[in-house]
């Protein structure tokens, strides 16, 4: 018998005062089988940092026309298509054909910088990518702040992230390794 998924329970306040996005959200997360707790909190982290009203998780690990998460307009158009991890090359030119903007999350450190030197001609056609890297020890601090139930906190402040609970945090600042053009 297949396994199911975990689901976890996390309100989150996002303080983001880059884009002036102030919002309160009571999210359902699906943590896959196959999925570490250290990439579900990197979900949750990429959430965070893309707020808005629309945004939602996608199937992502069960499906592969998914993605992490995305948001659609009324009209079902892909506004934003967001994949975390290291994502095959095809897959994210893929997703820059069905969305209007992609941002890609990696993190794993030495890992997400080889994915990103074996990829970066190949992506570098793809206008409306951006492609950032979490530091190592975030994704690690953001994996123990992990509850079946969470309260968590988000401020962004000039380009600096804090997310954090009554356990702890996590405060880092993502590495930009390609923006999308304008």
């Amino acid at each position: 018998m297949a396994q199911r998924s975990t689901v976890y329970k996390a309100e989150l306040g996002v303080a983001d005062m880059d884009r002036g996005h102030y919002a309160d959200y009571a999210l359902t997360i699906a943590r896959h089988p196959s999925e570490t707790e250290e990439r579900m909190m990197v979900r949750l982290a990429a959430f965070a940092l893309h707020a808005h009203e629309a945004l939602a998780f996608g199937r992502g690990l069960s499906s592969e026309d998914e993605a992490d998460l995305w948001q659609k307009d009324l009209t079902g158009v892909i506004e934003l298509w967001i994949d975390v991890g290291l994502p095959d090359e095809r897959r994210v030119r893929k997703a820059c054909g069905r969305a209007r903007r992609v941002v890609v999350l990696a993190y794993g450190g030495q890992k997400a910088d080889l994915w990103w030197a074996q990829n970066a001609d190949a992506l570098a056609r793809c206008a409306n990518l951006a492609v950032v890297a979490m530091p190592p020890q975030a994704s690690a601090e953001l994996a123990a702040l992990a509850q079946r139930s969470m309260a968590l906190s988000c401020t962004v402040q000039d380009g600096h992230v804090w997310i954090g609970s009554d356990a702890g945090g996590a405060s880092f600042e993502l590495r930009r390794l390609k923006d999308a053009a304008a």
